[in-house]
């Protein structure tokens, strides 16, 4: 076999083919090599390297995807899993769900809290001066008007503890369960009304029901 046979080998390719042919189990052989073996042998070598880059690549960009979702969901759109039935029949415990951080929220809108190192899901049912009243049989009025609660089963007055009628204060949110009759919320001394500072963010969609 000519040196010419080699021209288009560069110097990696030549001297992976040589070892590979000293390798084999022809060792009584020492001829060079045919021109279809370099070729085939060749072709071998780059195959393997794109296999490797393809490879590389492949983990490479899940590596970064991975990271680039668990920045988002720590900075953007937190998920998290429920735990206990205080938002019964809206969301049950162990559902999963994705929240937005925000700092603009409305009345009815599902919230998530932080309060002693916990994570609360409840819904805000006072912004900030707004009066807050709930009689004897759980109705809450919203500045003097009944509020509509289509989400609520089972209307109590709960673990309520506050003087009522109650003026939500500025920068504070007034929060409650849906499940009135045992959710611990801002009718409750114990929690009161929530900093804006406490709010990890609004509900925005269930990714897995656990029902």
């Amino acid at each position: 076999m000519s040196k010419k046979d080699f021209g288009d080998l560069n110097k990696r390719e030549l001297v992976d083919l040589v070892y590979t042919m000293m390798n084999t189990d022809e060792k009584e052989n020492t001829e060079l090599p045919l021109v279809e073996q370099v070729v085939a042998e060749r072709k071998k070598l780059n195959s393997k390297a794109k296999f490797r880059h393809i490879l590389k690549s492949t983990v490479s960009a899940l590596i970064v995807a991975a990271a680039a979702a668990v920045l988002i969901s720590m900075l953007f759109l937190p998920v998290i899993q429920v735990s206990g039935d205080s938002m019964k029949p809206t969301l049950s415990n162990g559902d999963i769900i994705l929240l937005v951080k925000s700092k603009h929220f409305s009345t009815g809108e599902l919230c998530c809290v932080s309060w002693q190192n916990k994570l609360l899901l409840k819904r805000v049912i006072g912004l900030p001066g707004d009066n807050i009243d709930i009689d004897e049989k759980g109705n809450v009025f919203l500045n003097g008007k009944l509020l509509d609660e289509p989400y609520v089963i089972s209307k109590s007055l709960g673990e309520c503890d506050i003087d009522l009628p109650y003026t939500v204060p500025e920068g504070k949110l007034f929060v409650m369960g849906d499940q009135r009759e045992t959710s611990i919320d801002s009718r409750n001394s114990a929690v009161g009304c929530i900093d804006y500072d406490q709010m990890v963010g609004r509900y925005l969609f269930r990714i897995w029901s656990a029902d």
